[in-house]
């Protein structure tokens, strides 16, 4: 008897890409969910999705009570489970909506209810914020000029049934809430072009107030506003100074509400905090504790009144989409040593972004300094002289008390290597206590999405180097590095890195928010800029340079096949053709070699300088060709059938221009090949020539690579897609220079920027530009989980509804397994091999089907649970050849065994 409740389940309830969000300002937010079964077993294989139902309330009595006041969708048709629009009434600022599930199986049996999930409208209309943008009227006598404290007290009457505190700044802030601090993101509201918009956070602040007076506060930091931002010694790029903005909403049980905020009756002061820098770190003086400061009882009579701020009504203040910057991880010191100068020089063992908690004991008045650096000079003082004008010290003076915890708040540095000057040893110490420090990463607090593993360490290795990289860089934006005076946006990083990025990370509501930073970057031409944000004060890449600002196509059509999201092509869309326009008019000739602004070429080659003309219009090409899928997925086929004739009229010219008849691209040079090969711009004659050519280069100088920043991301697919797979693995394994490898020999734990950051044969590269966290040449990541594990996106559709899996083993790893959590839920492949055999394990979640390849010359010997593939539950043979056995994957676990040369 078939049971009355599905073995699916839906799980995993999103709006925007987040569970149980605050402050979503969005009037019809997309929602999503997942489906799980209850086993493993064969007979559930092939679950799908028939039919859905949506539910939302706004209580949760009355959402179990079935009493779906606010939305009920009816029974859906559709498999879709992914970016559903709400449809039901609209929210006020501050409501919170309650939701559920209900799907229906593919035999129409429903599914028990899913967990109850919830979002948050934050303020809706801006005529809704009724607080009013503040300062402190302090004076500022350096360039390092102390934090603001500020406070408001209000009275509230009546029984409380709910408070919410919605917060900005232009600068960075903290906010507290009657002695407590709120939520625990740092850095907020994060970087965007506050000339534009800024962001605002929405916290649920019920527990901290009270009936009668409460406190709200607030610490104000110069952040990206007006600090030292990038690398031409420049602060205060936004305004002079920072200023805030909050109102708490406030609502009572007889259902009444009121708002309070922030106004001219808020008081200001100094406090510990003498300064704090993104770049150049923070002082912080123990001594000068206010106390509770932003408790109700505080007496702050002595303190100043605040000053109301001019700010422009053209700053849009908008719900921030974007994950919190936070502490996700905390790393213990491997080792503690003397340095010759008689500081103490901590290993913390990884490379990563962040910021040191000191643990210590003086008396009051006692300096202590800590330095940051990446790397040690052979001497085992920092390695600095990479970071430029970055100082990236933080000071602490001690208040006297019996031990104190000390840590930044409006700062980050990128370091494995602390120096501490000045620590007071206790009687009979030779050296501090490892747990003197503790480094805490700082990241956009992304969730981890990906994983692999295979038999070679050092492969291992790079991966986890891979990871740290995205970790370290993706900080409210993705930067290029996170230690020197630098630490920008650059778009070609973002772009070559992307498709890795995702695997690695839920970066999709991170990248949503950005691709509003480039779009607020473009400038009146309709060129988008090398970096974004971009300042005004960075006149300098208003022609954005090529593979930079293509980014601006690149970025939104990976989010949309990745994840799905069409809402991104389309919100960005006049946005795109404009950039397309303006190349078009800007080179009519239709080969790319005017207003190509900064252009980089392939960036940080090795011996092997890349005809700029030649990859530029290489993007060019590629543009047309990402616009046409962009436009035909929008239904825009008058602008498809264009950008089709341009793509096809540009590659003609690309091969005029750059292609001799042997096949043998302009400048010969790797990252020429794989542009062209990678972006479809040679005929068949000319591809397969062309590849030969590349091959051939790489084994002319041993079996390396010499791509840069924008070839190297592309290289080992193009190599595995032309049948080169050993080819590929060679460059993987190498560990001599240049390679992956060789810098992972010699101690990196992430990626560095240039291949030769430092050699055994010339040590360190120049100062002037030699981070050791950058993440664009980890763009390998991709091949990785693409190739060698095997998973993909399929061809033929977005957000992994449809799958690729297929593997390509190479005997000199025994196996080799990765997993991916996409939209649709969690994808898996596993393969080894040995004694003459590959057994490959895959995972397909419900509601996908996904084709398998299955690496084998005897279409015979495949297995699956010890059967005949062909015969199994959930698989349909498609075709062979005497490479590979193709057959169709319906959701469920498949162990295939086959025959292996």
């Amino acid at each position: 008897m078939r049971s009355n409740i599905s073995p699916l389940l839906p799980f995993d309830l999103r709006v925007e890409y987040k569970a149980n969000p605050l402050g979503i300002d969005t009037i019809t937010p997309r929602l999503s969910w997942k489906l799980g079964v209850s086993d493993d077993d064969a007979a559930h294989r092939g679950q799908m999705q028939f039919a859905y139902q949506i539910v939302v309330a706004s209580t949760p009595a009355k959402l179990a009570a079935g009493d779906a006041d606010l939305w009920d969708s009816g029974k859906i048709f559709s498999n879709s489970t992914v970016n559903i629009s709400y449809e039901g009434r609209t929210l006020s600022s501050g409501q919170t909506a309650y939701w559920q599930v209900v799907a229906w199986d593919r035999d129409d049996v429903a599914t028990a209810p899913s967990e109850m999930a919830f979002w948050q409208a934050g303020i809706m209309d801006q005529s809704d914020w009724r607080a009013e943008w503040i300062h402190a009227p302090l004076p500022r006598y350096t360039d390092l000029p102390a934090a603001a404290y500020m406070r408001g007290v209000v009275e509230l009457k009546g029984v409380l049934s709910k408070a919410t505190l919605f917060a900005t700044a232009l600068g960075v802030y903290e906010p507290y809430v009657n002695g407590t601090r709120v939520g625990d993101a740092f850095l907020a509201p994060g970087w965007t072009d506050y000339s534009k918009r800024v962001a605002y956070q929405t916290y649920d602040v019920t527990s901290l107030v009270n009936t009668g007076s409460n406190a709200i506060g607030a610490i104000l930091g110069d952040g990206w506003y007006a600090g030292y931002v990038g690398f031409q010694k420049q602060r205060e790029l936004y305004g002079d100074r920072p200023h805030f903005l909050a109102q708490v909403l406030v609502e009572y049980t007889d259902r009444t509400s009121e708002m309070v905020g922030t106004d001219g009756s808020w008081t200001t002061s100094y406090g510990p905090i003498q300064y704090s820098d993104l770049l150049q770190g923070e002082l912080f003086d123990a001594r000068l504790n206010l106390g509770d400061w932003s408790g109700p009882d505080y007496d702050a009579s002595s303190w100043t009144p605040v000053a109301m701020s001019k700010v422009s009504p053209d700053i849009r203040v908008v719900a921030d989409v974007a994950p919190a910057v936070r502490i996700t991880e905390r790393i213990a010191a491997i080792s503690v040593t003397e340095a010759p100068t008689g500081s103490f020089i901590f290993d913390l063992g990884q490379n990563f972004s962040g910021i040191v908690e000191l643990k210590a004991s003086g008396p009051a008045g006692t300096m202590v300094r800590i330095r940051h650096a990446e790397m040690l000079n052979t001497d085992g003082t920092l390695y600095v002289t990479n970071i430029r004008a970055a100082k990236a010290t933080d000071t602490y003076i001690l208040s006297g008390a019996s031990e104190e915890i000390l840590c930044p708040t409006f700062t980050f540095h990128g370091f494995r290597y602390v120096e501490l000057t000045g620590y007071p040893l206790a009687a009979g110490q030779a050296l501090p206590p490892l747990d003197t420090v503790t480094g805490c990463v700082l990241e956009s607090d992304t969730e981890a999405t990906g994983s692999f593993e295979c038999s070679h360490p050092m492969v291992n290795q790079l991966w986890t180097n891979v990871l740290w990289g995205q970790r370290g860089n993706f900080l409210s934006v993705p930067t290029d590095c996170p230690q020197r005076d630098e630490r920008l946006g650059w778009m070609a990083d973002a772009q070559i890195f992307i498709r890795t990025a995702t695997y690695n990370r839920n970066i999709a509501s991170f990248m949503t928010k950005w691709m509003q930073d480039v779009v607020d970057a473009q400038m009146p031409s309709g060129s988008f800029t090398d970096f974004a944000p971009k300042p005004a004060k960075f006149p300098w890449c208003e022609f954005g340079a090529p593979a930079w600002a293509d980014a601006g196509v690149i970025v939104p059509w990976t989010l949309s096949q990745v994840y799905g999201d069409k809402e991104i092509l389309r919100k960005h869309y006049d946005s795109l053709r404009r950039y397309f326009d303006y190349l078009v008019e800007t080179n009519p000739e239709l080969l790319w070699t005017k207003n190509m602004g900064n252009n980089y070429g392939d960036w940080l080659s090795i011996d092997a300088d890349t005809d700029k003309e030649l990859l530029a219009t290489a993007y060019f090409a590629h543009d047309a060709s990402l616009m046409t899928q962009i436009a035909f997925r929008l239904g825009e086929i008058e602008d498809a059938e264009r950008y089709q004739k341009f793509f096809a009229e540009i590659k003609a010219e690309f091969v005029r221009a750059y292609v001799e008849r042997d096949g043998q691209l302009k400048g010969h040079t790797q990252a020429a090949y794989v542009v062209a090969l990678r972006f479809d711009l040679l005929d068949d004659v000319h591809r397969a020539l062309a590849v030969k050519h590349l091959v051939k280069d790489i084994k002319a100088r041993g079996t390396h690579l010499s791509t840069g920043f924008v070839g190297v991301g592309y290289l080992c697919p193009v190599l595995s897609d032309a049948g080169y797979d050993d080819v590929a693995y060679s460059l993987l394994l190498n560990d001599t220079f240049p390679s992956w490898g060789y810098s992972i020999k010699h101690g990196a734990t992430t990626i560095w920027e240039r291949w030769d950051g430092w050699t055994d044969t010339k040590g360190f590269q120049t100062a002037d530009m030699n981070s050791f966290n950058h993440y664009s040449l980890g763009s390998v990541g991709e091949w990785l989980y693409r190739y060698v594990a095997g998973i993909d996106l399929h061809p033929s559709g977005a957000g992994f509804e449809t799958i690729l899996l297929q593997p390509r083993p190479d005997k000199r790893l025994s196996f080799a397994k990765g997993s991916f959590d996409s939209v649709h839920g969690l994808i898996q492949s596993e393969w080894r091999i040995g004694d003459g055999q590959i057994a490959w394990s895959v995972t397909v979640p419900p509601n996908t089907t996904a084709t398998a390849i299955v690496p084998t010359t005897n279409e015979d010997s495949v297995m699956e649970g010890g059967r005949p593939a062909s015969s199994a539950p959930g698989i349909h043979f498609e075709h062979s050849n005497e490479r590979e056995v193709v057959f169709t994957l319906r959701s469920g676990t498949y162990r295939f065994t086959a025959a292996y040369d």
